[in-house]
């Protein structure tokens, strides 16, 4: 039989693996999240750690209000009992109709103090980084679950010259959405008056045509994923840009 030793050295051990690391609270149902931002944050030195909540399709305001209270749990799974740069909450549509103060409440319960970024607050903060006023959005959702995303812009002070959804109710449907599909729909979103497009939902796959969005629609453009994305980076003092388009030029504040 083969002698096993154990080595008399003992190893020095870094602090973290990854120089920064970041958790993220997906669905279950979830396709493009962590595709997203293991091609755009990984490579700039960024771990991403994710955990999975539960989630039951249609996409309606009250399916997706059912997933405050595994919030905590969720994020408190992530690297248990160690520190993180901060917390992305995957899901648009529940950051609006939770609301902000309460998602932030729900993972400081599992990860106490840590900077929370969800897609609308990083929207929020990449619009008013370019500089936009008056704005048009683009959804797969219903209007019924878009409506509250509506008002959010104009109770935060944003014109919103169009408003377009899709009808969807299935967000694994919303993942399959083609990238040419995305663009031909984000040119008719586009109003010629708006000084940004927002395409809203961390299931569809726009972060990474952003450029193509914005040479078809002819204005700067955001997508869920993208935004947290560089609102991440800022956090973490990177300037640099992540992907292609106006807002990874930017930094946090305008």
């Amino acid at each position: 039989m083969t002698e096993i030793q154990q080595s008399s050295r003992k190893s020095r051990l870094d602090d973290r693996p990854v120089a920064h690391r970041i958790g993220l609270v997906a669905l279950s149902t979830d396709h493009t999240s962590e595709v997203d931002y293991a091609r755009m944050l990984a490579p700039r030195g960024i771990g991403v750690y994710v955990n999975r909540i539960p989630y039951a399709n249609p996409v309606t305001p009250a399916t997706l209000a059912a997933m405050e209270p595994d919030l905590a749990q969720g994020a408190a799974l992530i690297l248990p009992d160690e520190s993180l740069d901060a917390v992305i909450y995957g899901c648009t549509s529940a950051s609006v109709v939770i609301g902000e103060a309460a998602v932030q409440a729900a993972i400081w319960r599992g990860k106490p103090g840590t900077p929370v970024v969800t897609p609308i607050s990083a929207t929020l903060a990449g619009l008013r980084a370019i500089g936009a006023g008056r704005i048009s959005v683009l959804t797969p959702y219903s209007v019924e679950t878009s409506t509250p995303m509506a008002r959010l812009f104009e109770a935060e002070g944003f014109s919103v010259d169009r408003f377009t959804c899709l009808g969807m109710d299935d967000d694994r449907a919303m993942a399959r959405i083609a990238p040419d599909e995305i663009v031909a729909f984000a040119r008719d979103a586009a109003a010629k008056t708006s000084d940004a497009l927002f395409v809203s939902c961390t299931a569809v796959r726009a972060a990474g045509i952003i450029d193509v969005i914005e040479a078809a629609t002819g204005v700067p453009a955001l997508s869920s994923n993208y935004a947290a994305a560089w609102n991440v980076l800022r956090l973490l003092n990177d300037q640099g840009a992540a992907a292609s388009g106006h807002l990874m030029t930017l930094p946090l504040g305008g």
